[in-house]
C-alpha cells in the first residue's frame, strides 16, 4: 500500500453566490418582506441606487464570477415571484434587488471528505499508463448541509496523482424554473455553461434533500447497448428522514437527481455494480445498518429486500459493516472495498471477493484492515474514521481515494496482486 502524501481539506474561501430566501407572503394583508425590500429600492434615486451597488461590487464583485450577471439572473426569479413589469426599471435597480435576495455559501467550510473515483469521460491526449480521472467529493457547509463537489486529475502508473487546479471561482449547478414549486419527484440541475466541472457544485433542491445531499457512490455503468452513463448513488436528507437517490449524467453538462423507490432504498450506503450480471441491475445495500446485503432488480430505479452477503466476523468490523464503494470488476471476481467499525467506533476499510458470475457467492475477504485510522489520519471531525464511497482500477493498480476524519481526504494506491493476496 503506497499512501501518497497529498491532502485535500476543507477550505472556508471556497464560497458561492446562492439565492438568500426572505419570505414570499404577506402577513395579514401587509406587504411581505420581500415586496417591502424591492420597494425600498424602487424607491431610491439614481444616485442612491448607484452608490449602494457600487458598495456592493467593491465587497464582492472580486470573490465572485460574473457577479453583475448573476444579480441580474436572481432579479429575474423575483421579478418573476411578484409579478413584476420590469420593463421601466434600469439595470442598476436590477443588479441591486437581485443582491439583495443573493448569499455568499462557503460550501467547504467545515469538511470536505468521503470521495468517489472514475474514469473521466474525456480520454483524450492521455500518455499510456495515464488516466484521467473525476472525483466526487462531499463538501459540508454552514448548518452542516451537505453538496456534491467535484475534481479533476490524472492518475499514472508510477503511483503519482496530479489534480487539476481549482478554479478561482466556483459557481452552483442550477435548474431553471419556480423555486417556490420545486417538484419532490426527478429533477434536473446544470452546470453553468462557462464553469469548469471543478468549480462545480451540487447543492440540495427538493426538500427530501434540504439538509444534504451525501456520500455520493460513482460509478461508470455500461448498458446493454454499449452506452455509458456515469451513475451515482446518494443519500438524501432532510432533517428527519433519509432516502437513497440516483445521479444521473453522460456529459456531467446536466445531472438527473432521481429518487429511488421499493424498501432497501429507505436505507443509505447503496452502491450500484457498474454493468447488469446476469441481465439484471445489482446493487450492495445495508438494509439494516448491520450487515453488507446484494440486491437485485430488474429497475435501476427501485430496489427491495436483498440477502445477506457479509456479516461482522473479525474484531476491527463487529459493530457493524458496508461497502466502500461500486464494486469493481477483475478477471478474478467483484472486488468489493467494505468498512467495519470496531471498538471505540473507529472505521476501517477492508475488502471482498465476489464471484463474477454470482455475486452473492464470497470468494474471500481481508482479516486485517487494508487502510486504518493511524497517527495523523485520526484527528479531525469524527476522529478515528477513514472511508471512501470508491475506488478505481488503473492498470494492474487500484486507486483509493478517501476520507480521513470526516475532515479531508487522502489517496492509496495498492497493487491488485497485493490486495488479492490478503483476501
Amino acid at each position: 500500500m503506497f499512501h501518497h502524501a497529498l491532502r485535500l481539506h476543507a477550505d472556508p474561501s471556497r464560497v458561492v453566490v446562492r439565492p438568500f430566501h426572505i419570505g414570499w407572503t404577506s402577513n395579514n394583508g401587509a406587504p411581505s418582506r420581500t415586496e417591502r425590500i424591492v420597494s425600498a429600492v424602487l424607491a431610491m434615486d439614481a444616485k442612491e441606487t448607484h452608490a449602494s451597488l457600487e458598495a456592493v461590487l467593491k465587497d464582492f464583485e472580486a470573490r465572485h464570477w460574473q457577479t453583475r450577471r448573476v444579480f441580474m439572473t436572481r432579479y429575474d426569479e423575483i421579478e418573476a415571484l411578484l409579478g413584476l413589469d420590469g420593463a421601466d426599471i434600469g439595470d442598476e435597480k436590477r443588479q441591486l434587488i437581485g443582491a439583495y435576495f443573493c448569499h455568499e455559501y462557503s460550501y467547504a467550510a467545515a469538511a470536505l471528505m468521503n470521495p468517489s473515483v472514475v474514469p473521466h469521460y474525456d480520454q483524450s491526449g492521455m500518455p499510456k499508463g495515464s488516466t484521467r480521472i473525476l472525483m466526487s467529493m462531499r463538501a459540508v457547509g454552514e448548518g452542516h448541509i451537505s453538496s456534491i463537489a467535484f475534481r479533476e486529475g490524472i492518475v499514472t502508473d508510477r503511483n503519482q496523482l496530479k489534480l487539476a487546479p481549482e478554479p478561482p471561482f466556483a459557481t452552483a449547478a442550477d435548474t431553471p424554473g419556480d423555486e417556490l414549486h420545486v417538484p419532490e419527484g426527478p429533477i434536473t440541475v446544470y452546470r453553468h455553461r462557462d464553469s469548469t466541472l471543478s468549480g462545480t457544485v451540487i447543492f440540495p433542491i427538493t426538500g427530501a434533500q434540504s439538509k444534504g445531499l451525501e456520500d455520493l457512490r460513482l460509478v461508470r455503468f455500461t448498458h446493454d447497448d454499449g452506452r455509458d452513463e456515469w451513475i451515482g448513488t446518494y443519500t438524501a436528507y432532510n432533517g428527519e428522514r433519509i432516502q437513497s437517490e440516483l445521479l444521473r449524467t453522460t456529459d456531467f453538462r446536466s445531472f438527473d437527481l432521481v429518487p429511488m423507490s421499493g424498501s432497501a432504498a429507505r436505507n443509505k450506503g447503496m452502491a450500484l455494480f457498474p454493468r447488469k450480471v446476469g441481465g439484471r441491475y445489482m446493487m450492495i445495500g445495508r438494509q439494516d445498518g448491520e450487515n453488507v446485503y446484494v440486491i437485485s432488480s430488474d429497475r435501476i430505479d427501485h430496489w427491495d429486500e436483498g440477502e445477506i452477503l457479509l456479516k461482522p466476523e473479525h474484531p476491527w468490523e463487529l459493530v457493524q459493516m458496508g461497502n466502500c464503494g461500486p464494486p469493481i470488476e477483475l478477471d478474478e471476481g467483484w472486488l468489493l472495498l467494505t468498512h467495519g467499525v470496531g471498538a471505540m467506533r473507529k472505521y476501517a476499510i477492508g475488502a471482498a471477493l465476489l464471484d463474477k458470475d454470482d455475486p452473492s457467492k464470497v470468494i474471500g475477504r481481508t482479516a486485517e484492515p487494508l487502510i486504518a485510522p493511524a497517527d495523523q489520519d485520526r484527528e479531525g471531525y469524527v476522529p478515528n474514521v477513514v472511508y471512501t464511497c470508491g475506488a478505481l482500477k488503473h492498470g494492474d493498480r487500484i486507486f483509493i481515494p478517501y476520507g480521513i476524519a470526516d475532515s479531508s481526504i487522502g489517496f492509496a494506491f495498492v497493487t491488485i496482486s497485493d490486495l488479492l493476496a490478503q483476501l
